[in-house]
């Protein structure tokens, strides 16, 4: 059976954010030969601004409904692809490949999947500004500059993390934070960040800042250690030095660089037999 190396990329983004975060990849990928696809979550493929302007027509969306929406997209695409999530997009990444889609996964300073208790000081401190008021399960929340500075961009200036907010933060569902960060551990039955970790799948990397605030190293090696029954491939790679704004800090690029090596060299192809098919 003749391997046929995937040329397609989905790119997953996080909450707080929408596809611009990507803006640095998608160049950098398709200068390589690469088709390369990033898919808002409903309701997040209208521009920062317009999101800024009016918040709520996100507040509402479901995690299902989007799982649905980027599931459709990529089996949209011939060859199943790699699939990169970064944050939120990390988890729902995992939904993905769970689902028996994609080549391979790669998930950066993922939000993790339901079972994961490790919560860090860093990290509630991170999402009380959502976690602060139980409104705020209703609306679309932000962060202030000063608290994106923290959770997002700690290893930056002040300076230098203001002009990131300028650009990229938006707000997200609030009940999202509530359920899947606080919620779904303790409610009976299976909840909607649910996976199997047993269950076999695409090979699917784990990459964590030794800074990050908002996802820490211990919850993304923690969600990677529930696979441990898994037969499918799990690794976990943990950069030094790097905050939750890894995608697009300074020397974003190795970022990159080792999420499309190792996808590459571990992905499963339609030709050689990808999970589901």
């Amino acid at each position: 059976m003749t391997e046929t190396r995937p040329e397609t990329i989905a790119l997953v983004h996080g909450l707080w954010m929408t596809p611009r975060s990507w803006e640095h990849w998608v160049t950098h990928y398709e200068a390589q030969g690469h088709t390369v696809l990033t898919p808002g979550y409903p309701g997040f493929d209208i521009e920062v601004e317009a999101l800024r302007e009016n918040p709520q027509v996100i507040a509402d969306l479901t995690v299902p409904e989007t799982v649905d929406h980027l599931a459709s997209v990529v089996e949209g695409v011939g060859t199943p692809p790699i699939i990169i999530g970064h944050s939120f997009g990390g988890t729902l990444t995992q939904l993905l490949l769970a689902r028996g889609l994609g080549s391979a996964g790669v998930v950066i300073d993922s939000a993790p999947t339901e079972g994961v208790r490790v919560n860090p000081v860093s990290q509630a401190r991170s999402l009380f500004p959502a976690l602060k008021n139980p409104a705020n399960r209703h609306k679309a929340v932000g962060f202030t500059p000063e608290e994106f500075h923290y959770a997002f961009t700690n290893t930056l200036s002040e300076e230098e993390s203001r002009k990131v907010w300028d650009r990229y933060a938006i707000a997200a569902p609030g009940h999202w934070v509530w359920e899947y960060g606080l919620f779904a551990n303790f409610k009976p039955g299976h909840q909607d960040t649910w996976v199997d970790y047993s269950a076999d799948r695409a090979p699917l990397l784990f990459i964590a800042g030794s800074e990050d605030h908002i996802m820490p190293p211990s919850v993304n090696r923690s969600n990677a250690k529930h696979y441990g029954k898994s037969p499918a491939v799990t690794e976990y790679h943990e950069f030094e030095g790097r905050d939750h704004w890894t995608c697009a800090a300074p020397g974003w690029e190795a970022v990159a660089d080792h999420a499309l090596t190792w996808a590459r060299e571990h992905s499963r192809t339609a030709s050689t037999g990808a999970v589901g098919s």
